[in-house]
């Protein structure tokens, strides 16, 4: 089987960002992005997801992490559609519930080339190390508008904002996983149209 890799990189007056990804690799993560609740949450994402991710991001920390999290978002959808190339044989939907503790979260996707975020989260504490939590949004916006993923993130209740986003993107990775897996009939399309665009 061919190895399905994507890379990209994404160069302003604010970040600069290169990302790398193998679907067919062992869930190992290189990540440094500058905030460190974020690379846990990437690392997260290469772990349950079995994707091998290399993300590297300097940005303008010194603003705040707006940009840089959404900006690795953008990056890692574009790197993410280049490794699904026609998206041949792909599973194509992805559903996976995760609890964590007092949390439980569920995210269902549809990489079906039409970009579109529900996302549903109880109130969260406005900061998670030096993460920005109100962030995590806009990093699942990004990463749908680049890649063309229909995607629905919601947790269902909790109470820690760590726990909470924790579950969001292990949920993430395990639909994602899902949604990727290669079907019997590797060479075709899974749309009645021939085509995901």
């Amino acid at each position: 089987m061919n190895q399905r890799t994507g890379r990209a990189e994404r160069r302003s007056n604010e970040t600069n960002v290169k990302v790398e990804i193998n679907l067919e690799g062992q869930g190992q993560a290189r990540i440094d992005t500058g905030i460190g609740f974020f690379d846990h949450m990437l690392t997260i994402l290469a772990g349950h997801s079995g994707f091998d991710l290399t993300v590297e991001c300097s940005g303008d920390l010194n603003v705040d992490g707006h940009h840089t999290v959404e900006d690795v978002g953008i990056v890692l959808g574009r790197a993410f559609a280049q490794a699904l190339g026609d998206k041949s044989g792909i599973s194509r939907y992805g559903t996976s519930f995760v609890p964590m503790d007092e949390s439980l979260a569920m995210v269902s996707l549809d990489i079906s080339g039409r970009p579109y975020l529900h996302y549903e989260m109880p109130p969260l504490a406005p900061m998670v190390g030096n993460f920005d939590t109100q962030l995590a949004e806009e990093f699942f916006r990004a990463f749908s508008n680049q890649c063309g993923v229909t995607l629905h993130v919601r947790v269902l209740y909790g109470k820690n904002a760590h726990h909470m986003l924790e579950a969001a993107f292990k949920a993430f990775a395990r639909a994602l996983r899902q949604a990727v897996a290669l079907e019997k009939n590797a060479d075709k399309i899974p749309s009645t149209k021939g085509i995901i665009d």
